[in-house]
């Protein structure tokens, strides 16, 4: 690990910040984040038993702690998968450990990649973006939550479709310096977060 456990958090909270925020590309997560209810915490794991260990505590920890408190965790791991395939073929693994904690139907997850790549699109089609963060990054959410929010906003089979637009009106070079710039936005104690492991 080349950063220290405090910028990356503050990279991540910065990212978005400007970007997922910034650009409305998820409207569920501004108030969470507004809340401070989205915990981050920083794997140091370097192999993918280790890193299957801590999603294991991660997903422990959210299914016991109230959602007023920690309502979604970001588990970043910055050591492990950096190849995008590699780390594409691990989310089953994820998936096979939520079966194995009987957390199905309770807790999801969702992808995030700095290269991250949908099926079916080229590695430079500038859409992957909405996908892609500073670092390898697993979305633990839940389905609860999820579903309530999706109930509560209108259209929300649109929002990618937008996103996709947006993405693309801006372009790549755009997108990129946003980015950058977003790891200078927030600092953890400007945010009031704590870098976790």
């Amino acid at each position: 690990m080349n950063c220290s456990k405090d910028t990356i958090v503050s990279e991540t909270i910065g990212w978005l910040e400007r970007f997922v925020i910034g650009l409305n590309l998820c409207p569920f997560a501004k108030a969470i984040h507004v809340k401070k209810q989205i915990r981050y915490a920083v794997s140091d794991a370097s192999t993918t038993t280790l890193l299957i260990s801590h999603l294991r505590e991660e997903l422990l920890l959210l299914q016991a702690t109230l959602p007023t408190l920690i309502e979604s965790t970001l588990l970043i791991h910055p050591n492990v998968l950096q190849d995008f395939d590699d780390y594409n073929d691990f989310l089953s693994l994820c998936n096979l450990e939520i079966a194995a904690l009987k957390l199905d139907g309770v807790i999801q997850i969702a992808s995030f990649h700095p290269r991250y790549q949908f099926e079916g699109t080229e590695r430079e089609d500038v859409t992957n973006y909405t996908n892609r963060s500073p670092y390898p990054t697993l979305h633990l959410l839940r389905e609860e939550s999820v579903s309530r929010a999706v109930d509560g906003f209108p259209m929300v089979d649109e929002i990618y479709k937008k996103n996709m637009e947006t993405l693309r009106r801006l372009g790549e070079s755009k997108i990129r310096k946003m980015i950058a710039e977003s790891s200078s936005i927030s600092t953890n104690e400007e945010a009031g977060y704590e870098s976790i492991d």
